[in-house]
């Protein structure tokens, strides 16, 4: 499912004579990896933070479905989370979803100019 991004900034020219590379710092490795890739400052930690933590929510939810008064549950609400820690470290769930995101734009604009 293509979810909308209000705040895209895709539509902008992408100048080929150069190659945007964001250095990384400290532990942001999925920051920089989706930024480099999508060639522009697109992702900031706060943004990568946010999906975590919603990612974080549903996954609560899920485990909720078996049951709040089970042994999983309780074990799993007492578990740091596993999409975001304090270094900077995002989970491949969190870079997944945003790049689901991106694909379903650039599908959306590419079929809208055919």
């Amino acid at each position: 499912m293509c979810v909308p991004i209000k705040e895209w900034k895709f539509g902008r020219q992408i100048n080929m004579e150069s190659i945007f590379h964001e250095k990384q710092e400290g532990s942001l490795c999925a920051q920089h990896c989706l930024n480099n890739l999508l060639q522009g400052e697109y992702f900031s930690p706060v943004e990568l933070s946010s999906i975590a933590h919603q990612l974080d929510e549903e996954e609560r939810m899920r485990m909720a479905e078996g049951g709040v008064t089970s042994e999983d549950y309780r074990t799993f609400l007492q578990q740091p989370s596993g999409n975001i820690d304090d270094s900077g470290f995002f989970s491949i769930q969190v870079i997944l979803y945003l790049l689901l995101r991106v694909i379903c734009q650039i599908v959306k604009l590419t079929n809208f100019y055919r």
